[in-house]
């Protein structure tokens, strides 16, 4: 059984978290990857969260994540495999230090490119990341023990969002 969907306040320590993980991780598979970047809501300064630290490496070949697996698993990082999402590689983390999901995907992916203009966004509009925080809240009430549809719950806020910033594009490209 999944453990509970809870949210809570910022925690100003997960920059902190993701620049120790992304340390590890580089020293562990660095020359396999173009990037490392901190995605989800605790990379967003002031926004609500699960109080786990999503961590996106860009790879620049899928099959190179498969070398990257014996690489993690001694420093913690458990292997999931796609876990439910096509063109991802996962691992989980659970150590001392919080919890850290990582996200192994090819660099400008449609996974890569969502996860960093959904942040990016955020970052960029504080009153859209208050809303979220606040619809996040009232999902992980509303379904503490189903994460799949608390997950599905926040789509419709997140595919707004992801369509705010194609407009922007657009509206960028045409000036």
């Amino acid at each position: 059984m999944l453990a509970p969907v809870v949210i809570v306040e910022y925690d100003p320590r997960w920059p902190t978290g993701f620049q120790a993980a992304r340390s590890a991780i580089m020293k562990a598979v660095g020359p396999l990857l173009l990037s490392i970047e901190h995605v989800g809501s605790t990379a967003v300064p002031g926004l609500a969260a699960k109080p786990i630290i999503d961590i996106m490496p860009g790879l620049r070949s899928f099959d190179d994540g498969h070398s990257c697996v014996e690489l993690l698993e001694p420093i913690g990082y458990r292997y999931k495999g796609d876990n439910g999402i096509p063109g991802r590689h996962y691992f989980d983390y659970s150590g001392v230090d919080g919890t850290q999901h990582v996200h192994m995907v090819v660099i400008d992916s449609d996974f890569w490119t969502r996860q960093i203009r959904f942040r990016d966004y955020l970052r960029a509009h504080p009153d859209s990341a208050r809303e979220y925080s606040t619809l996040k809240y009232s999902l992980a009430e509303r379904f503490r023990n189903d994460r799949v549809a608390y997950t599905e719950a926040k789509t419709e806020f997140i595919e707004g969002v992801l369509r705010r910033t194609n407009s922007s594009i657009h509206m960028s490209v045409k000036q």
